[in-house]
């Protein structure tokens, strides 16, 4: 199956936080499953890593693309097509940076592994 990591469980993924949930971890853990990342949360990163929001053990420039690589995570372009579906959207959410991953898993039939409820309710799979 195919899976699109929201920010927090990328992060709390490859540092193995007890955070994660036991199903996500096996669902990202399994070689079976093609897991993505979006360029929105390396730039969510970034912000708040700019901000001295999210410390990280070196610059999100450095660190991010090294920590998806190593855990296998792929990188998910960022679509015209997603942007523009982002106005459609309802407001359930008002994080521009959530919103845009729904808008990817949406166009490209991704199941976002999130413990976020709120991007639950939009007509987007998601597994906690």
């Amino acid at each position: 199956m195919n899976f699109l990591l929201d920010t927090c469980t990328f992060l709390w993924a490859i540092i193995k936080a007890e955070e994660l949930s036991s199903r996500a971890e096996r669902i990202i853990g399994d070689s079976g499953n093609r897991i993505f990342l979006s360029p929105v949360s390396s730039w969510e990163i970034s912000v708040k890593y700019s901000l001295g929001k999210l410390p990280l053990p070196e610059a999100p420039g450095k660190y991010i693309p090294f920590q998806r690589e190593r855990h296998g995570i792929e990188s998910l372009p960022l679509s015209e097509k997603a942007a523009l579906l982002h106005a459609g959207l309802p407001n359930h959410h008002k994080d521009p940076f959530d919103r845009l991953i729904i808008c990817q898993a949406l166009v490209h039939n991704l199941t976002i592994i999130t413990p976020d409820k709120l991007i639950a309710q939009y007509t987007v799979p998601v597994l906690w």
